[in-house]
């Protein structure tokens, strides 16, 4: 049934799809979650109540920590001991989740209701192949044979673009890339064909190419099959593609739901206005700050009785603070605004108040570098079993570039290009297999981890799975204070545990936050504390490894502007990974595009965005949701024609010559170099050359 889904793989449009049923397939009414903690009950959702239907797309959005992967968690009874969840009605299918005994819901779990969760690093077994791990579910809830459920696997791993799934498959989780990871997680969500789907930011980790196919599938098969899904993200431009209606929560309550165009077109609450107010975009001028919503989200064992989005509202009344600004109202959608009525007849409207970003200049020489990399390889060596046969892969072949002080190289590309391995090299976390790598002159490539000390203490790193990289067992105040102490930065604990206090602000959380686990806080969340830790060491040079991937709009605008107020003021230097174009364009000064371990293009950020010219980096650039129409229900993304060849067994000549348009018999025979065709500009096209 999978292969002939992926053989004809047309998305369904409206007049095509099956009828829709009368009876939703989930059903929630006044679902309330409170945590006991040591420092007060936490109210993490607030009489949250929606239904879905077989067949329909819910799309969840709003901030970090707002509710949305609380009440998701709890629907699956996959909350702690300390969460007390409450219901009017909570059902699956006509069954009473909530009255389940635990092994009946584990019955249910995966195949009635499948979840793709939010971080593939803490969702996978790290002791299990990828493999094991996909056909468990398999042999339990369809009883298939080992050899069937394998095939079956290795199925799923093709239709959610992993190459050489047959090597892959028997590989462990932290062999693969977080775009990878994320890609195995959605295989096993849809592995057991379940009626309804949980999808927990299952786009965040991938990039724009993968994002359109893997979104395709899910909706093709939710049409198909008569899956509800129901996908928790803050990418609004994949709402707009994919979902049927929205709900938006704040402060564990839901703000505004309704169909997804009229609540893009015309939002009836001023929070709604202002997360679409905050998205990053391929248009518009360059050099301004994006337009974030101040302030943070309230604390939730302190909630208002009234709106909780009165604090950071341009426009708010003495009544929002009254109970009765909290109820869901009928105002062509379903608001919670005591404001709809003005913003309906456009007397009031969500302001952005943008000002000017200064210029990016290095505060040295021309001819003064910070970081450079000059025939930088890496090859990995790979066993299949215990006591298979050894494999090669290049993972980066012949990478050259240097970085300046006060200096932004936005790295893009597809999960596997060698994005990151190219930040952890730079960093010396891994041996590089070849080239050089120096920091101010100086030439680290090889120095032992005594001497790489004092070199850390000026280089940082975001990484893309901020799970992975905070000490489970640490609060999160002695994360950020212990690395101040060892390096001497601070004199003494008491000023440590101010800066903490300070670095935790300046990212968009509370003081309160010091006191929590990593696993207390959400994803969006852990990925704030990993960019303070990052700047606690008050370093020259970042590494941001998908850094803002993981956060929300309005966050995401945060931590972007605050970072280019860091390096405005720090003169730092960063080397920006990511996949979302539009946010790359709001910080880099300069954009390397990457493909299977090469550098394809190189240019400065106006020229690039004004006129890509590597075919790849055209696909990439076409493959954006056009945020231009975000209101109008039509956004329209590319997708990029054929899968990434495995770099286990990489194309002959130009890499990319297998999925592009342009290429001929020479592409097949010669590796394009990387040579200037404008000033400032270097491309690796044979086409172009």
């Amino acid at each position: 049934m999978l292969n002939e889904l992926a053989e004809d793989r047309t998305a369904v449009s409206a007049g095509e799809r099956p009828a829709a049923s009368d009876t939703p397939v989930l059903s929630v009414r006044n679902m309330n979650v409170r945590f006991t903690t040591e420092g007060g009950d936490v109210q993490a959702v607030r009489g949250l109540s929606y239904d879905v239907y077989p067949g329909e797309i819910l799309a969840i959005v709003g901030e970090s920590g707002s509710g949305k992967s609380v009440s998701s968690l709890a629907i699956m009874r996959l909350l702690a001991d300390n969460a007390k969840v409450t219901a009017d009605r909570m059902a699956f299918d006509g069954v009473d989740l909530l009255g389940l005994s635990r092994a009946d819901m584990r019955a249910l779990r995966g195949k009635g209701i499948g979840m793709i969760f939010q971080d593939p690093m803490m969702a996978l077994n790290p002791v299990m192949t990828v493999g094991e791990q996909l056909t468990e579910p398999l042999r339990i809830h369809l009883g298939l044979t080992p050899a069937a459920a394998r095939e079956r696997a290795l199925e799923l791993l093709g239709l959610v673009g992993i190459p050489d799934a047959s090597t892959r498959i028997d590989q462990y989780p932290h062999q693969f890339s977080g775009g990878m990871r994320q890609r195995v997680m959605i295989a096993i969500g849809l592995s057991c064909h379940p009626k309804v789907l949980i999808a927990d930011e299952p786009t965040t980790a991938l990039d724009v190419t993968i994002q359109a196919q893997i979104l395709d599938l899910m909706q093709d098969l939710c049409h198909r099959l008569q899956i509800a899904l129901v996908i928790i993200t803050h990418n609004l431009g994949v709402v707009a593609r994919y979902a049927d209606r929205v709900l938006v929560m704040y402060g564990g309550r839901v703000m505004e739901q309704g169909a997804c165009r009229p609540l893009f077109q015309s939002p009836r609450h001023l929070y709604t206005a202002g997360l679409l107010a905050s998205v990053s975009t391929l248009e518009g001028p360059l050099g301004r700050r994006l337009a974030g919503i101040e302030g943070t989200p309230p604390s939730p064992t302190d909630l208002p009785p009234g709106c909780p989005f009165a604090p950071r509202c341009m426009h708010a009344l003495p009544a929002c603070a009254q109970a009765s600004a909290a109820r869901l109202t009928d105002v062509g959608t379903m608001s919670a605004c005591v404001r709809a009525d003005d913003m309906a007849a456009g007397r009031i409207r969500w302001t952005t108040g943008l000002a000017e970003l200064p210029a990016v200049a290095p505060a040295v020489r021309d001819g003064d570098v910070l970081v450079e990399v000059s025939g930088l390889q890496k090859t990995f060596a790979l066993k299949k079993g215990l006591f298979g046969a050894q494999r090669q892969v290049q993972a980066l072949r012949d990478v050259s570039l240097s970085i300046r002080p006060g200096e932004t190289i936005g790295v893009v590309g597809e999960s596997g290009c060698g994005k990151s391995t190219l930040g952890r090299l730079l960093l010396r976390l891994d041996e590089p297999s070849g080239g050089q790598v120096r920091f101010r002159g100086e030439d680290i490539t090889h120095r032992g981890d005594r001497a790489l000390r004092a070199f850390r203490r000026h280089t940082q790193v975001v990484f893309q799975d901020p799970y992975s990289s905070l000490n489970p067992r640490q609060r999160i105040g002695s994360i950020l204070t212990e690395p101040m102490l060892v390096h001497g930065i601070v004199a003494s604990r008491a000023e440590a545990r101010a800066e903490a206090v300070r670095l935790l602000q300046e990212v968009g959380l509370r003081a309160e936050h010091a006191e929590r686990y990593p696993h207390q806080l959400s994803g969006g969340q852990r990925q704030r504390v990993a960019i303070a830790r990052a700047l606690a060491m008050r370093p020259e040079f970042i590494v941001c490894d998908e850094a803002v991937s993981a956060l929300d709009v309005s966050v995401q605008a945060q931590v972007v502007n605050l970072l280019a107020d860091l390096q405005e003021r720090m003169n730092l230097a960063y080397l920006f990974i990511g996949h979302d174009l539009a946010v790359v364009r709001q910080i880099a000064t300069k954009v390397v595009v990457m493909y299977l371990g090469r550098i394809v293009e190189v240019a400065d950020r106006d020229s690039f965005y004004a006129q890509p010219l590597h075919p790849y980096a055209q696909v990439l650039m076409a493959a954006v949701p056009s945020t231009e129409q975000i209101g109008m229900g039509t956004v329209q993304a590319q997708a990029i024609r054929g899968e990434p060849p495995s770099p286990l067994s990489p194309p002959s000549g130009c890499a990319f010559r297998t999925r592009c348009s342009m290429a001929t018999d020479e592409c097949a025979r010669t590796v394009p170099e990387l040579r200037p065709v404008a000033p400032g500009r270097l491309v690796a096209c044979l086409k172009l050359a």
